[in-house]
């Protein structure tokens, strides 16, 4: 089962990432924008989702996806249950697609899949 151990590992691992603490909580920066943050004691994360595709995966995977209510209405963010992932890869695939959304254009385009 991935933990907050491999979010912060596989996020510090992309080009030009920082971690930051932010309203209490640990955030994953690329060039001061942030994709990515652990809440809720460890056990969930934050991270940059198109809105378009949300509520795909909600519908597809809801033990694992998840919106806080209120928060995340009008937000291009999602969450993910860390106990619910199938394994590790999986984990990285969401860090790095939303790696890509937060980065600059040239920064992205210079670290391709």
């Amino acid at each position: 089962m991935a933990g907050a151990d491999d979010v912060r590992r596989i996020a510090l691992s992309l080009p030009e990432t920082s971690e930051k603490l932010s309203w209490g909580i640990p955030t994953f920066r690329v060039r001061g924008r942030i994709f990515a943050s652990i809440a809720d004691d460890d056990a969930t994360i934050g991270f940059k989702c198109p809105m378009e595709e949300r509520a795909e995966l909600i519908a597809a995977e809801p033990e694992k996806f998840f919106l806080r209510p209120g928060h995340d209405d009008n937000s291009g963010w999602l969450r993910l249950r860390l106990a619910a992932l199938d394994d590790e890869a999986e984990l990285r695939a969401i860090l790095e697609d939303a790696w890509r959304l937060a980065a600059p254009r040239t920064l992205a385009a210079a670290h391709p899949e």
